[in-house]
């Protein structure tokens, strides 16, 4: 438990004192982002440290949320994120498409390239939107369609700032098979294309996923959800002289669709 009961309290009544709503939601859906941030599983005594809410009070909201099917609790008294939540964030991911849409037809017009945007679902990446190429020989990839990260542009642009012990066990459930003869198939060689991405501010895809393409990619800041939007063409089109122009368009729609996505009300 916090050692102060000021900063317990102040913690506490910030959220709603910062929006006006009602309190008691805004402190439910506080404390599912804390189990989220949590791996999805923790005790009352976890969430009360982390949220300076009393122990009271968070039995409450939780008695609650199970009730209503958010959260459940295990056999050994914790608690963790329950099943109605994935018809939720099934919903809200088509959303996430469909509010991409016009940041991706922009990415399109300046770049010339298909845009695509892509989110990291448990150890793979799912694609939620695409805009095409107007060009006659362009990239498809299908909305829906799941990869793993190794080989693409948007994986190593989604797991760049995540901890190496945990891209390295990531890398050990999903296996590293080579989808041409560039992709790199060694946990170092991957860790090693993720610290280039943070170097230089974005990720490359050079023939990894696919012989004669190659794709750009950056992540959302800020995203609500972890995601990053890229261009994919023919590898004669990106080249690096096309990356030094293409690169600052797609930081810039990343930047411009973080801001829509974190405002109450999208804007396009």
């Amino acid at each position: 438990m916090p050692t102060s009961s000021a900063s317990s309290t102040d913690a506490a009544a910030k959220p709603a004192a910062a929006s006006g709503g009602v309190q008691s939601l805004e402190r439910a859906f506080d404390l599912l982002e804390r189990m989220a941030d949590a791996g999805g599983e923790v005790g009352l005594s976890e969430l009360s440290s982390s949220s300076g809410l009393p122990l009271p009070t968070i039995h409450r909201l939780m008695r609650t949320l199970v009730a209503c099917g958010y959260v459940r609790q295990q056999a050994n008294r914790r608690y963790a994120l329950g099943p109605r939540l994935i018809r939720l964030g099934e919903s809200a991911s088509r959303l996430l498409g469909t509010w991409a849409r016009p940041y991706l037809a922009r990415l399109v017009e300046e770049t010339g390239e298909t845009a695509n945007m892509a989110l990291l679902d448990g150890d793979e990446i799912v694609y939620v939107a695409q805009v095409p190429s107007k060009h006659s020989m362009r990239m498809f990839t299908e909305v829906g369609r799941r990869v793993l990260p190794h080989s693409t542009g948007v994986g190593k642009a989604l797991l760049a700032h995540t901890p190496p012990e945990e891209v390295r066990a990531l890398l050990a459930r999903t296996g590293m098979p080579a989808a041409t003869d560039k992709t790199i198939t060694t946990p170092e060689g991957f860790l090693a294309a993720l610290e280039l991405v943070r170097e230089t501010g974005y990720a490359v895809d050079d023939n990894e996923q696919e012989i004669g393409v190659r794709c750009l990619a950056v992540s959302v800041p800020d995203s609500p959800t972890p995601a990053a939007v890229s261009i994919s063409g023919p590898a004669g089109r990106v080249t690096e002289t096309a990356t030094s122009r293409i690169v600052p368009i797609l930081q810039e729609v990343a930047r411009d669709l973080s801001t829509a996505l974190t405002s109450t009300s999208p804007q396009t």
